[in-house]
């Protein structure tokens, strides 16, 4: 088993949606390989992202009741028990039994058999899940590939104690900060900011009791417009602010002119 190939099957455990014998694999390929464990941490986190950006849906009732319906409508073919006879037959010396092929035959659920009303319904589950994760595979796409300074601004604004802010720049440019305490995230968003040349960027901060955090750097794009995350963790109370530096962020970790963006939170 190749790399690519864990990805997948890491992709899979932790949707839980690997059969027994792929996650044998999955295990044992883990086992052998510690060092592809990364895949498993991203794979985790790629479904926790999802799952905290889609609301659950309970399912309608009916599909519950239809599929039962469904089922109770299938033939039962009783199949009466073989009488023990003081006959005995020596069955390898007859050969084997010929096979009787038929053509357009429809499968019966046959009493005592496997197939019974159990598998009938996991096999009617099966079909609609398969359906479900079907419709749903391009919206997880969509969701895998989303930036995730626009995952956390929809987390943020969903928030029951989502706030924003917004101040307007000597030029016109308009920046809003939003944050939420409860999921301790914070995003600014800028429309309009000035385009900086390729030796500067702009820096975010947090201002904490009069101390400058760095929380990461950002470009805008042509017409001045950027969702930037800012890294690290939302108190209360924090100004959001946002310095111009060189190239790479600040080189000692303290902003080194004065900001030109500062949004109060408190």
């Amino acid at each position: 088993m190749n790399e690519r190939d864990f990805a997948d099957l890491a992709a899979g455990h932790a949707l839980n949606a690997l059969s027994d014998a792929d996650e044998r694999a999955y295990q044992e390929a883990l086992a052998g390989n510690p060092h592809w464990s990364s895949h498993v941490q991203d794979a985790a986190d790629a479904v926790a992202a999802i799952s905290d950006t889609i609301a659950p849906v309970e399912p309608p009732a009916s599909i519950r009741a239809s599929l039962l319906a469904r089922i109770t409508d299938l033939p039962q073919i009783p199949v009466e028990p073989q009488q023990n006879s003081g006959d005995t037959e020596d069955y390898a010396a007859a050969g084997p039994a010929p096979v009787e092929v038929v053509s357009d035959a429809k499968p019966a659920v046959v009493a005592g058999s496997g197939w019974g009303l159990r598998r009938w319904f996991t096999l009617a589950a099966s079909l609609v899940a398969v359906l479900v994760l079907g419709f749903g595979a391009v919206t997880i796409s969509q969701q895998l590939t989303r930036p995730a300074s626009v995952v956390a601004l929809e987390q943020i604004t969903s928030a029951p104690d989502a706030q924003s802010a917004s101040t307007t720049m000597p030029d016109g440019g308009v920046v809003t900060a939003h944050w939420s305490a409860s999921t301790g995230q914070s995003v600014l968003v800028t429309d309009g900011m000035p385009a900086l040349p390729t030796d500067r960027t702009y820096e975010l901060w947090f201002v904490r009791d009069d101390t400058p955090i760095a929380a990461g750097i950002f470009s805008t794009d042509a017409t001045g417009k950027a969702t930037a995350v800012l890294q690290g963790q939302f108190h209360s109370g924090d100004v959001i602010a946002v310095t111009v530096e060189p190239a790479g962020g600040s080189p000692d970790g303290t902003p080194s002119s004065a900001p030109v963006v500062a949004v109060a939170t408190a």
